[in-house]
């Protein structure tokens, strides 16, 4: 018999299994305790258990508890990446970044990605296969038992597009925001796309409070296109409506993630294009210089050119932030990490 993976059950699935073997219900929220709160990451850790339930769970259940391979460690700002194995072998990333207002992790949703854009490292060589709700919920589990940090925000980002892991991802944001669990404010959360219109709108009908943030990167779709294989399917115009309608549904503020590569999207009349799209949905925008993959072609701008750039969003009343570039000298772009690991 093929055993069920225990992490990915919700409190009302896990009853049911409690049912399903002949255990009282009230066992399911002792389990779920151990498996979301103490981050247990064996069943012979749960001592409040009988040795004949944990014994039952152990025959009838896989508890996912991901091993870090590797942990790098910036000398420059103590952001920590983390290459994880899973029970199959595949390889993802993860990212713990401290700032002054809590500690984020960014997470992978998939091992790998069918989508293709052209500066991303994440893509090359495919998509594997999805990540299930336990596997991207012991990412941060794992995260905060290696720190000794509690976690206070969480950006679906890393390996992967969450859009093309739906029904994963939304187990995965109400699993970590049940009060039976680490309980985590769902606008604490963003979750990122490269503009899955339809996903978009399945997403804005959720109404979860979380925030989205657009992987944009350019204003025409030509030049999107050149950047971004999913722009062959759904234009600019149709993108835009799409987050208008998030917006519209959900009352949260779109993010454009804009990375600016050196010579392809960086001149004034991008800066004027991406005005015109935020303004138009009250938009805030975060400016990435590209991290550099060596598979790729594509630099980051230069210092002037990129604080330029943020001044005319800026001058023209758009919210715009620099993100910090943390942990470049660890591999810090997604995807980096895995593709270098022997």
């Amino acid at each position: 018999m093929e055993k069920i993976d225990i992490k990915s059950l919700s409190p009302e699935e896990l009853q049911q299994e409690m049912e399903r073997i002949g255990e009282k219900k009230f066992r399911a929220a002792q389990l779920y305790e151990w498996m979301h709160v103490k981050l247990a990451r064996d069943f012979t850790e749960m001592t409040n258990l009988s040795l004949s339930l944990r014994e039952k769970c152990g025959e009838r259940f896989d508890l996912t508890a991901l091993e870090p391979v590797r942990v790098q460690e910036s000398r420059t700002d103590g952001t920590k990446k983390f290459l994880f194995a899973l029970s199959d072998g595949n390889l993802v990333e993860s990212v713990w970044m401290k700032y002054r207002h809590g500690n984020s992790v960014c997470i992978s949703s998939q091992v790998g990605c069918r989508m293709g854009c052209r500066f991303c490292a994440s893509t090359l060589g495919g998509l594997v296969r999805n990540l299930s709700a336990g596997e991207m919920l012991d990412q941060i589990y794992s995260v905060t038992r290696y720190t000794g940090e509690r976690v206070s925000n969480v950006v679906v980002m890393g390996i992967g597009e969450p859009l093309d892991n739906g029904e994963n991802l939304l187990k995965f944001i109400r699993m970590l925001t049940d009060e039976e669990g680490l309980h985590m404010s769902r606008r604490n959360i963003t979750v990122s796309t490269c503009g899955l219109v339809p996903e978009i709108r399945k997403l804005a009908e959720e109404n979860l409070q979380i925030t989205l943030a657009l992987s944009l990167h350019g204003v025409t779709d030509e030049k999107r296109r050149e950047l971004m294989p999913v722009a062959e399917k759904y234009s600019i115009a149709e993108l835009m409506d799409a987050c208008g309608y998030y917006f519209e549904k959900t009352g949260r503020r779109i993010t454009f993630e804009y990375a600016l590569a050196g010579g392809v999207n960086d001149a004034d009349e991008d800066a004027e294009g991406l005005i015109r799209l935020a303004k138009r949905l009250h938009a805030h925008v975060n400016l990435i210089p590209v991290n550099p993959v060596k598979e790729r072609r594509y630099v980051s701008s230069g210092k002037e050119t990129v604080r330029m750039f943020q001044k005319k969003l800026e001058e023209a009343g758009v919210n715009a932030t620099l993100r910090r570039e943390m942990g470049r000298d660890i591999d810090g772009a997604c995807g980096q990490l895995r593709r270098n690991f022997k």
